[in-house]
């Protein structure tokens, strides 16, 4: 997949995990995480991606969903955008696949 790598301030996900700004963690677009009526149940929630950016790669657990990303979009955790972009770019273009 291809799409945005953008980072947010983790806290309590939508698949009910409490996650830290240090942890290794990404929000999945919307469209893709396709929650139902429990997100906590949704499968995709645990499953991990490997993430390449403009500075490296990083592999990521899903916990949390991004409501205003497109397909193609992960939301990641400061730890995890630290490694694949500088901070200052805020939004860069990634591809990723599920590891």
């Amino acid at each position: 997949f291809s799409g945005d790598g953008t980072f947010y301030n983790t806290g309590l996900g939508s698949c009910g995990i409490t996650s830290e700004d240090t942890d290794l963690i990404a929000a999945l677009n919307a469209p893709q995480m396709n929650n139902g009526a429990n997100p906590n149940a949704n499968p995709l929630c645990g499953k991990k991606a490997n993430v390449k950016g403009p500075k490296g790669t990083v592999t990521v657990t899903i916990v949390d969903t991004c409501p205003p990303c497109v397909k193609g979009d992960l939301d990641l955790s400061p730890a995890a955008f630290g490694k694949i972009a500088d901070f200052a770019d805020g939004r860069v273009d990634i591809e990723w696949s599920w590891a």
